[in-house]
């Protein structure tokens, strides 16, 4: 038995490691090219938490043997994730070798119950607890046993493999398939995104992306520590939100009114010496590339873009969450559109070979914060035939980080409600919980 370190109270003992591969014949072993929008990903491991209940009347040997059985025949249907990520030497960039390397699964068990798991520091459950790091295998699942009987899943994929999008489809997938349920989504791994001849694009993406090396990203400088914390926002809170971005008479989503109150919040929390700062929204390009949404619904590998908006501190202190909530509606407007999307993928044509990333995200152009929305994330339905989960929220074991991040998923209460999982400096934690929106989140607010 493999024993982990004991850091505080929690600890966790790995009891088992194991492979699993394919369960079906696969496709010949074969190289998958990776798309211009897969290169813009970085590489960076994703990893989702699922937190469940004691799974009345079923033992845990019975359950992970219905983990790897119905992830095995995933795996047919999903075939890269269980191939390999290599640097091909011709063209010095990343490709997905389909060779049913498999996909490594790690049982591990707690020395405590779940609710007296501090949910709220994120930090503790990364590397060496409740997520194992393996970069032979671009997918790798962790399920952790707590002393309660409840139990944790996490996954962590290279997001070479995909996006939020392609990563929802792969667990829905599994899930329909461990309920013995036929399967909502024919993955389509086609990676089929092109630029076009000759590729053109609008100047203005020269000043959103850059192209940089893995060791860049690995070592991108970051002069504040980042705390990685998970809150609950109360349906009423994201309710109240709305009606006042809403003020003016404009129609606002709930995101944008969420970043307007989140953009103030920030300029409260960042050096004086700055005259003004960012925020940037992941965009999910599926229904806005090749025209209608159902062409790419499938469609698994990254089809994301980021946008990006500045304002002045003044603007956004004195300005209204109306006001601001207009700034972030006009800035993401700018590249939920088929034009943004083929203009990016010729910039990375034109920028080949290697790795992009948006600057934002490597920390250029002074503070910001970049929030994902994974409003149609799987969380309650994400069922592997043991109940649904209590909560279900997204982390990435990545040290450095040069921006603030937020990623919203629903609640597993399934009320509207939002869990959102966030790396930020502790001076912009400290103003976000100065106010009743951001809860932190807890044993009792999962109702364990």
């Amino acid at each position: 038995m493999e024993e982990v370190p004991e850091h505080g109270e929690f600890a966790v003992n790995f009891t088992e490691k194991s492979v699993v591969k394919a369960a079906n014949p696969l496709p010949k072993p074969q190289r998958l090219t990776l798309s211009n929008l897969d290169l813009l990903s970085g590489r960076f491991p994703v990893t989702y938490f699922y937190f469940y209940h004691n799974p009345e009347k079923v033992c845990f040997s019975s359950i992970m043997e219905s983990l790897k059985s119905s992830l095995a025949e995933t795996l047919s249907y999903y075939y890269p994730f269980a191939g390999q990520i290599v640097q091909n030497p011709n063209t010095n960039e990343p490709e997905i070798i389909c060779d049913d390397n498999g996909a490594l699964v790690v049982e591990g068990h707690a020395n405590i119950s779940l609710k007296k798991l501090d949910f709220y520091n994120l930090d503790q459950f990364l590397q060496g607890k409740l997520v194992s790091l393996n970069t032979e295998f671009p997918l790798q699942v962790q399920v952790t046993r707590y002393t309660c009987g409840g139990i944790s899943i996490t996954f962590t994929f290279d997001h070479a493999l995909g996006d939020a999008s392609a990563f929802g489809k792969f667990l829905v997938s599994w899930s329909e398939i461990a309920q013995r349920k036929p399967i909502s989504c024919m993955p389509d791994h086609r990676r089929n995104l092109l630029a076009r001849c000759p590729p053109t694009y609008h100047p203005s993406l020269d000043q959103t992306f850059v192209k940089c090396t893995i060791e860049e990203i690995i070592n991108m400088p970051t002069t504040q520590i980042l705390l990685k914390r998970l809150y609950h926002i109360d349906v009423s809170s994201i309710n109240r939100l709305q009606q006042l971005a809403c003020d003016s008479g404009n129609k606002r989503t709930k995101i944008e009114a969420f970043s307007a109150y989140v953009w103030k919040i920030m300029v409260t929390a960042i050096d004086e010496r700055h005259q003004k700062c960012k925020m940037g929204w992941l965009v999910d390009g599926r229904g806005r590339v090749h025209g209608a949404e159902d062409l790419m619904s499938n469609y698994i590998g990254n089809v994301l873009s980021v946008a990006v908006a500045e304002a002045t501190i003044a603007e956004l202190k004195q300005g209204s969450i109306s006001d601001v909530a207009s700034n972030v509606h006009d800035s993401i407007s700018k590249v939920t559109n088929e034009a943004h999307f083929l203009d990016l993928i010729d910039w990375i044509e034109c920028h080949r070979p290697g790795l992009m990333l948006s600057s934002i995200v490597l920390g250029r152009g002074g503070p910001a914060l970049v929030l994902s929305s994974g409003r149609r994330f799987p969380v309650a339905e994400l069922d592997f035939g043991f109940g649904g989960p209590v909560v279900g929220t997204v982390c990435t074991t990545v040290e450095k980080i040069g921006v603030g991040y937020m990623n919203q998923r629903p609640s597993a209460r399934n009320d509207g409600s939002w869990t959102v999982s966030a790396i930020l400096w502790p001076e912009l934690a400290a103003a976000l919980e100065s106010d009743s929106i951001f809860q932190p989140m807890s044993a009792s607010l999962l109702r364990l």
